[in-house]
């Protein structure tokens, strides 16, 4: 069992507290990531978890038990860090059986369970080299290695792929989830990269300035964001936000552009953050005056930047465009698929129609 708890962490460093009381529960198996722009706490919490840090306040629990006095090697949790830590002086067998020896058994055990980990991380053939010898990709492997051969009840990842290739990163991902689906050990992986958090997780938290803003699964918090931030951070190319006041014929920008009919928890003159994604918004005959800045077209997907009378926006499309940069279009954004948020508190209001 590897089940998780977190009791109003606090952690303070003098008299600046950068952890403000996070409430969390990841069950035994889960794979739960934390995601936030730097300096939101992530890797803090990440670390207090491991015993790394000491923290001010609260409860960890792993499995029912307090851990907040137990040493790291006492709480049966594996760390693998973002620079991989790896001893140069060692080989690969050495450096996964490191902790092994440490905890004094025997030959054959050790063996056994490196040839075990380097069999699930296809690290066979590289038992005998050094770190210098391994790429990126290589020695990320081993470091995972190293923390397998110990059988913990929990695996910790700080921000494991950011030393790689933007291509590296994608395979490493794939491989991390893979383990995952295979080991089954709770997991809490720390990263400030979005797709990383959607593509990995069965479970989002996401972080700013030591809180937590929400938790839910990938798709949860891509179609039910609980304010701006979430909606901004979650999704890529980032959400559409424009400033609209709610009046009797719909929502209405400074400008005088309608966006779409309120819903029934709006008040006329209520100021409101209206949210779409950028594939919910689509070139059309009317509706918002746009003119066309920038396109980009990946090969699959075509990415728009077109400037409103009332903010930028960004369009993506599957469909061939016959525009070019500078061009006058108007735009209508996908029925059912517009946010609105509390322009005071930023707030999700929930979602409205959009006008046809």
């Amino acid at each position: 069992m590897g089940s998780v708890a977190l009791r109003n962490i606090r952690k303070s460093y003098g008299a600046v507290e950068v952890l403000h009381g996070i409430d969390l529960d990841i069950s035994d198996g889960e794979f739960t990531v934390l995601v936030g722009p730097s300096g939101c706490g992530k890797s803090t919490l990440l670390r207090s978890i491991a015993g790394l840090e000491t923290i001010s306040g609260g409860e960890i629990v792993l499995d029912g038990t307090v851990i907040n006095r137990l040493q790291p090697k006492e709480r049966n949790i594996a760390m693998v860090f973002q620079n991989y830590a790896l001893y140069p002086h060692m080989d690969v067998a050495k450096n996964m059986a490191f902790s092994l020896r440490l905890a004094k058994e025997s030959k054959e055990e050790i063996a056994r369970k490196v040839n075990a980990a380097a069999e699930i991380l296809d690290l066979v053939p590289l038992l005998e080299r050094f770190p210098r010898q391994l790429s990126g990709g290589q020695r990320q492997r081993v470091a995972m290695g190293r923390a397998i051969v110990r059988d913990p009840e929990v695996f910790l990842f700080d921000e494991p792929l950011s030393n790689l290739d933007a291509k590296l990163r994608v395979q490493m991902r794939a491989e991390i989830k893979e383990l995952h689906q295979r080991l089954k050990t709770t997991t809490i992986y720390v990263t400030h990269d979005q797709i990383e958090a959607m593509t990995m997780a069965d479970k989002i938290v996401v972080m700013r300035g030591g809180h937590v803003e929400q938790i839910g699964s990938p798709l949860e918090l891509y179609d039910n964001p609980a304010n701006v931030f979430v909606a901004g951070f979650i999704g890529s190319p980032a959400m559409n936000f424009l400033p609209a006041k709610a009046s009797a014929d719909g929502l209405r920008t400074a400008s005088g552009v309608i966006l779409g009919a309120p819903g029934t928890q709006l008040k006329n003159g209520h100021d409101i953050i209206a949210g779409f994604r950028p594939e919910d918004l689509r070139l059309a005959d009317t509706g918002i005056p746009a003119k066309i800045v920038v396109i980009e077209p990946t090969g699959a997907e075509t990415e728009m930047v077109l400037r409103t009378p009332d903010g930028t926006v960004t369009l993506t499309t599957r469909d061939r465009i016959p525009h070019a940069p500078g061009d006058q279009v108007h735009l209508s954004i996908v029925p059912g698929k517009m946010h609105c948020f509390d322009a005071a508190t930023e707030v999700a209001l929930g979602q409205v129609g959009t006008a046809s």
